[in-house]
């Protein structure tokens, strides 16, 4: 679809046509200059007659009576610029004041009634949704016609300094996060959340569950509002509040073998990163020393992140083992924590300032971000984070003086080589539920299956920066570098050299046997523009091909399916019409539906494979043996000349290799669901009962057969 059907698709009635950009009238601007042929000014003249005729165009000719010239653009661009913000500003200014009036009636103990505050939040949610993707769609249409014009006129290029200028306006770097923390607030208000006892801020430990998205820059809005409607904004104590983002910057330590990276990426048990984090902007007052340790779920154990405080003139003495832990010890029991809380914090900081010292850890990698922590607040069941701006900065090539300077000054230009941008937005859900049998709640499970997010299993900030920014270092690299809408961001920051080459698509590794892992594909399947976040909804998703995306903030009107808590993931599939059975042929069934579950929906541990395989062997045990004895039979048979033998061996030996064909396609067709992780059944409840019963069959007539020989040896004058 060309842009300017695109543009009027996408129209919203509310706000008609007349206030987005008029990108034909610019596109017909444009071919009449391009008929003209202008040619480029001459840049070494520096003055001009006022009484001259203008300069001939490029083919030689007279234009001095042409009725469009570039100035005729150009003023035109302008007053579209200028339409689209004054439009935008007022819209914003328009959505302020319904909020302010929302929080009059809250405010209002006569007025305020929950419901229709939750009404009108929506409606306003819904009106700066609406203004977003207006916003967004001008935004894409000043780039195509900027990018038109420099490739019609080529002796007349303006689109980089219009796009330096579009980006400085302010209906485009406009910071309107406010309206997203007073929402929150109303809802919060509504729901009337309960604020949990703070906890120990000393020394904490978290276990939990994690599951980490990529979000587009576009849908950013979108997801923020489908988690502020159950979640608050969750504001630190060092933050103002005037936005929903905090500034945060995590430094992680490691030495020059990269030993912490290659145990975090190859997700060794016992892997641990260490890190150093601070909010705000400006240099850190107070420093999070952060350990987190890596063990695998289906062992029974559960990764931690354990953290301890210090101040910044601190770090120095925990990175070279000199920090005073007794001292501060006998500090924290004279507060009157207890001893068995003092005993903790020591043996946590002992062995992170000893392992600092023993592996010889220095300052390797910075991650830099704007993060948005949905929670509320001290209640860790469900925490949200969502991760803007995201970027990784090197912390190699700068002196260290013996650990006094372990960050880099923040007035140093960044190479290309020493910052990568990371071109989407994170999103982190992390669930810390009581007991084995409790599921996430419905509105978690929608989210994942919203369509707004591309899962990438075990995402890792500090891995990718690494990767990226270190590639003559690591000896091995994460999956998703793979993926082509991150290629030209490595590239800009001259990591190429860890790049499959184009034409392959994907290095060696798990993405040759597993295409869904890469959210948008490889460059030899490039499904950047069309693909859509995992859902239950499209069986072509999967595949990179066209496919409705699931509504998230109304009911379901295309046909997508939301798996939640109450789906029935073990219910009976009904077939399709002019398909074959299932159980015979899984792979042209209905059976074989392309769905693909967030790994917070079906989970999957490594004995799942092993079970499949030992029960296709166990298939083909079985099927051997019964081979063996038809073949048992029909030799004997044709020694003794029995007639009906051969007749029942020959009826053993098909049903022995139907157990053969039926193994082995139910055992293909398995591993296909669990690569997937398709939520549905991986059981077969016919195949097994057919065959079952035609053995039984077999086994029962020869069971009568001797009978009525056993009689007639018997009694030869009956039958």
């Amino acid at each position: 679809m060309k842009y300017g059907e695109h543009l009027k698709a996408n129209i919203a009635p509310e706000y008609g046509p007349d206030v987005y950009l008029q990108y034909e009238t610019l596109d017909q601007t444009i071919s009449q200059l391009a008929k003209v042929k202008p040619s480029s000014a001459i840049e070494n003249n520096r003055v001009v007659s006022m009484t001259a005729p203008p300069q001939t165009n490029a083919q030689g000719l007279d234009t001095s009576h042409v009725d469009v010239t570039e100035e005729h653009f150009l003023r035109l661009l302008e007053s579209e610029m200028i339409k689209v913000e004054t439009f935008t500003l007022e819209k914003v200014t328009e959505l302020r004041n319904k909020i302010s009036e929302t929080e009059l009636k809250i405010n209002d103990a006569k007025r305020f009634q929950p419901a229709q505050v939750l009404v009108a939040a929506d409606e306003i949610a819904n009106d700066f949704l609406r203004l977003e993707m207006y916003v967004n769609i001008n935004f894409m249409g000043f780039h195509k016609i900027l990018k038109k014009h420099d490739k019609n006129l080529p002796n007349l290029a303006c689109k980089a300094f219009y796009v330096n200028r579009l980006h400085a306006q302010a209906w485009v770097r406009g910071d309107y996060s406010d309206i997203v923390v007073r929402l929150s607030n109303i809802y919060a208000t509504c729901r009337e959340d309960h604020v949990a006892q703070e906890a120990d801020q000393a020394t904490q430990s978290f276990s939990r569950s994690t599951s980490k998205y990529w979000v587009k820059t576009e849908d950013v809005s979108r997801v923020k509002y489908a988690v502020l409607r159950h979640l608050p904004v969750f504001l630190q104590k060092t933050s103002t509040g005037e936005s929903d983002s905090q500034f945060t910057n995590s430094v992680y330590v490691d030495n020059d073998q990269l030993e912490l990276y290659h145990g975090r990426l190859e997700k060794l048990p016992g892997a641990i990163a260490l890190r150093l984090r601070w909010y705000g902007p400006g240099d850190p007052d107070v420093v999070f020393v952060e350990r987190k340790t890596h063990n695998d779920s289906w062992t029974g154990e559960v990764s931690v992140k354990e953290r301890f405080m210090i101040k910044e003139s601190e770090v120095h003495q925990v990175l070279t083992n000199t920090y005073p832990i007794a001292q501060k010890k006998k500090e924290m029991l004279a507060k009157g924590k207890s001893q068995k809380e003092a005993d903790e914090w020591e043996t946590l900081v002992r062995e992170i300032t000893q392992v600092c010292v023993s592996k010889q850890l220095v300052p390797t990698m910075r991650t830099q971000c704007m993060r948005t922590a949905f929670q509320i607040p001290f209640d860790a069941t469900v925490r949200v984070s969502l991760d803007t701006n995201l970027c990784m900065i090197s912390e190699r090539g700068y002196d260290l003086q013996d650990m006094k300077v372990w960050h880099r000054d923040p007035e140093w230009v960044l190479e290309k080589n020493e910052i990568h941008r990371f071109p989407h937005a994170v999103l982190e859900i992390k669930l810390e539920l009581k007991g084995d049998t409790m599921v996430p709640p419905k509105w978690v499970t929608d989210l994942q299956n919203s369509g707004l997010l591309y899962e990438c299993h075990k995402y890792s900030k500090y891995v990718h920066g690494c990767a990226v920014l270190l590639p003559e270092d690591v000896q091995a690299v994460p999956y998703w570098v793979d993926d082509v809408s991150l290629r030209q961001s490595i590239i800009d920051s001259e990591g190429q050299r860890i790049l499959a080459d184009e034409s392959v698509g994907v290095g060696a590794g798990a993405n040759e046997v597993y295409s869904h892992l890469l959210p948008f594909g490889s460059t030899v399947n490039d499904r950047s523009l069309i693909a859509v976040g995992r859902t239950a909804a499209d069986r072509a998703s999967a595949s990179g091909l066209v496919g409705e995306r699931a509504p998230l903030l109304h009911d379901n009107q295309n046909g997508a399916k939301f798996y939640d808590d109450e789906d029935d993931f073990l219910g009976d599939e009904e077939e399709e019409d002019g398909v074959c059975s299932s159980w015979c042929f899984p792979f042209c069934s209905s059976h074989n539906e392309t769905l693909l579950a967030p790994t917070g929906v079906q989970k999957i541990e490594p004995k799942v494979f092993f079970a499949n395989e030992r029960t296709f062997l166990h298939w083909l045990h079985h099927a051997v043996v019964l081979s063996t004895i038809a073949a048992g039979v029909l030799a004997f048979s044709d020694e003794s000349g029995n007639t009906w033998g051969e007749w029942y061996a020959l009826c053993l030996l098909p049903i022995s290799l139907a157990f053969c064909i039926y193994a082995l396609n139910t055992f293909l067709w398995r591993s296909e669901r669990i690569k997937n992780r398709i939520p549905t059944r991986w059981d077969d409840v016919f195949g097994p009962m057919v065959l079952g019963w035609c053995l039984c069959v077999v086994l029962a007539v020869n069971f009568l057969t001797k009978l009525v020989e056993i009689a007639k040896q018997d009694a030869p004058g009956i039958l």
